[in-house]
């Protein structure tokens, strides 16, 4: 079906099923599909779109950005940046007099202090606060969650791995990703908890995965975010 809405027009497709209430899906591909109780009148299903139309054309227009991979960064006033699972603009500052580029959270800006104004200069900065605050969340959600285990990491590496949001060796080492910092806090506590499970079973065993569910119970929600929105964890 189609339906224009405030100029815009959406497709999607009903499916009737044995359920008591309307519902809304959109797939990784940007599908709409609407679930509805058998019987349910087209007027009402409109209805309930135009409710939710807002926050349908903020969920596929997330989707075909996510098709089409990450968007190559600007460096300058106002371009946006992930930092706790919420996005921000960036705000740049020159100050000749300072001994290191760095970055501050004020307000709702991420305010960027550098010596030269130049894109590699700033991304830099960037990623140095990502590292910075990436460190500081792990620590305190370790913190957190160690009374469930009953030794402790024997020390926290922050990297910039391509593949991995973290790992755990034999030694009880446990690393990190940077871009962690972009993710929510619960977000992080997921990585963190479930690298922490690998310090009692080191593979992916349905022990392993038992433990993980004992601590944190909606676990595969934390896990679907990264699946979702790891495309745009970039600087």
């Amino acid at each position: 079906m189609i339906h224009t809405y405030l100029g815009e027009t959406i497709r999607f497709e009903i499916k009737y099923k044995n359920r008591t209430s309307v519902g809304m899906t959109i797939d990784s591909y940007g599908n709409l599909e609407v679930q509805a109780p058998k019987g349910t009148p087209d007027e009402k299903v409109l209805h309930l779109l135009e409710e939710k139309w807002d926050l349908i054309q903020q969920k596929l227009k997330e989707m075909k950005d996510r098709l089409h991979g990450p968007q190559k960064k600007l460096y300058g006033d106002g371009e946006n940046f992930l930092y706790l699972g919420k996005t921000y603009p960036i705000q740049i500052f020159q100050d000749k007099t300072i001994g290191q580029d760095y970055v501050v959270f004020e307000g709702d800006t991420l305010q960027i202090y550098v010596k030269k104004l130049e894109d590699e200069k700033i991304r830099q900065a960037l990623k140095r606060f990502y590292y910075q605050q990436c460190k500081a969340l792990v620590v305190k959600s370790i913190d957190t969650y160690k009374s469930y285990f009953k030794t402790k990491p024997r020390s926290i590496l922050i990297s910039d791995s391509k593949t991995t949001w973290g790992t755990c060796d034999s030694r009880q080492q446990l690393t990190f990703n940077w871009r962690l910092a972009m993710a929510p806090r619960e977000v992080v506590d997921y990585v963190v908890v479930h690298e922490m499970c690998h310090m009692v079973h080191l593979n992916h065993d349905r022990s392993f995965w038992r433990l993980v569910g004992k601590i944190m119970p909606d676990y595969k929600e934390k896990e679907n975010w990264l699946a979702l929105s790891n495309w745009k964890m970039t600087v």
